[in-house]
């Protein structure tokens, strides 16, 4: 049962997504209270009172927004996709749930008479709705999970990763083309400095790897897996490659597709694996498209 909760999740999507799925429960929640009034809003007398129950969504909005917008953006490593678990999920929902508990608790105390406040107790609002939103949250990440390990698993196995697709490229135990055999297939890496680069057979790059302010070339060199490091940004090195078959499959990596031996799937997306499974790299998931439409084109 804890092997599950280690499972991969998608972590947090688009900002703009994560904004309207803030929108939809701050609705949800404003609607919700006013159409059934529980926690003793159905005594509240107070003028106004429609306008006041809405503020409960309006409160919820923004602290939903603030969790899935704001803190992944201030701490991307935390958020990582590629850390991000089941079990993370659930926890993460769940205490949005429970912040949002609070917010709205100190929301309505800033609306309340003193004499009315001493009638509503903390901890039972808090304890009720963790206990209301643990379980349906459990359940909707397990199935949400399944779905799209379901969908990617298989989406992967109908891409067209033939033998013909590696087995004219070069591998591990092959030497690499003559770049003379093959018509424009030197491309030359250039640094930010405009001093540092690196000059190699197309053919032998296998992928480029971005982290902070430099990226990692990875490419067959002696039969052997290479990984010089230059300082630059992985778009200025994708727009110097401009060949074909050479796409950014995920904000942090451009990938060679002819050298995608194996394509499988989680719940998170596509995995590519490379050089005999030694290298996996994610597919985010605004490349789906561009990535299949490209393996479809070998």
């Amino acid at each position: 049962m804890f092997s599950l909760f280690n499972q991969p999740y998608p972590s947090t999507n688009m900002p703009m997504q994560e904004l309207r799925k803030a929108a939809v429960i701050g609705l949800f929640v404003g609607l919700f209270l006013l159409i059934f009034q529980p926690f003793g809003i159905n005594l509240w007398e107070t003028p106004n009172k429609a306008l006041k129950v809405i503020g409960f969504g309006a409160v919820t909005f923004v602290i939903t927004a603030i969790n899935f917008v704001i803190w992944p953006r201030l701490f991307p490593k935390l958020f990582a996709e590629q850390t991000w678990t089941i079990g993370r999920e659930i926890l993460f929902v769940t205490t949005n749930v429970l912040l949002i508990a609070i917010a709205n608790r100190l929301y309505l105390s800033g609306l309340l008479e003193p004499k009315e406040e001493s009638g509503l107790n903390w901890l039972n609002m808090i304890v009720v709705t963790f206990l209301i939103a643990v379980f349906p949250v459990t359940g909707l990440v397990l199935l949400n999970y399944i779905r799209e390990l379901k969908k990617y698993s298989r989406a992967a196995a109908d891409l067209p990763i033939h033998s013909s697709v590696t087995d004219n490229i070069p591998t591990m135990n092959t030497v690499v083309t003559a770049a003379s055999e093959l018509p424009d297939s030197i491309v030359t890496l250039v640094a930010d400095n405009e001093k540092d680069k690196l000059t190699l057979p197309i053919e032998s790059l296998v992928f480029i790897e971005s982290s902070d302010n430099y990226c990692t070339v990875v490419y067959l060199k002696n039969e052997q897996p290479a990984k010089p490091l230059l300082r630059s940004s992985l778009s200025r090195l994708e727009k110097q490659i401009a060949q074909p078959h050479i796409v950014r499959c995920h904000r942090s990596y451009v990938v060679n597709l002819n050298r995608v031996e194996r394509v499988t799937g989680n719940a998170q997306g596509y995995k590519l694996h490379l050089l005999g499974g030694q290298f996996q790299l994610p597919v985010a998931r605004q490349y789906n498209e561009t990535l299949v439409a490209e393996l479809k084109a070998l």
